[in-house]
């Protein structure tokens, strides 16, 4: 009877080691906008031109494959895609306020297609949130329903199944310039 205590024992706690190392193994890389887009559209913004990189020769549809399949967390502002009330079952993860229906539409290697592992409570469009989940470099079309009516969207990457967070801020937004138009849609927390 000691002796089969033992080998319980024993597996037991080799089963417990397997699962804390697969456990340590899926670690959660966080990313920047950035890192989903090409050097060109990184030059572009850092000269100060974020509007360029929506128009850059490629579409935006040259897609990072340096995440693929992995855990990622990424800030960045919903829009809801498909939602009923308050709950959100899919939303658009964009890099600044008021792209896709107020400012021009990013290129879709800055739009993520997410759809949450459960229906995430949005109390407004392009609330600031964190996404974490495998990343999947996809490119999908989606229709939002805006002021002016439908349009189509090109995402290029999604996530699904995803945990999503309220943040206060996005770490690597875009802020309107001051004399933009547009500038009402910055963020001041």
């Amino acid at each position: 009877m000691c002796k089969r205590l033992k080998s319980t024992i024993a597996l037991t706690s080799m089963v417990v080691l397997s699962v804390a190392s697969a456990n340590a193994s899926v670690e959660t890389m966080h990313i920047f906008w950035k890192d989903l887009r090409p050097a060109t559209q990184v030059a572009a913004e850092s000269a100060g031109l974020p509007m360029i990189a929506a128009k850059m020769p490629d579409h935006g549809e040259t897609l990072s494959l340096n995440f693929q399949g992995k855990t990622i967390q990424l800030a960045g502002y919903a829009l809801p895609v498909d939602r009923e009330g308050d709950l959100v079952y899919q939303f658009l993860l964009v890099p600044w306020t008021g792209a896709c229906s107020h400012m021009p539409t990013p290129p879709p290697n800055q739009i993520v297609l997410v759809t949450p592992a459960h229906p995430y409570k949005m109390s407004q469009a392009y609330q600031a949130v964190a996404v974490t989940g495998a990343l999947t470099p996809d490119m999908e079309k989606s229709q939002l329903f805006i002021l002016d009516g439908v349009s189509v969207i090109q995402s290029g990457y999604t996530v699904r199944k995803a945990e999503v967070i309220n943040v206060d801020t996005v770490p690597d937004t875009i802020i309107l310039p001051v004399n933009s138009p547009w500038s009402f849609l910055n963020k001041k927390n």
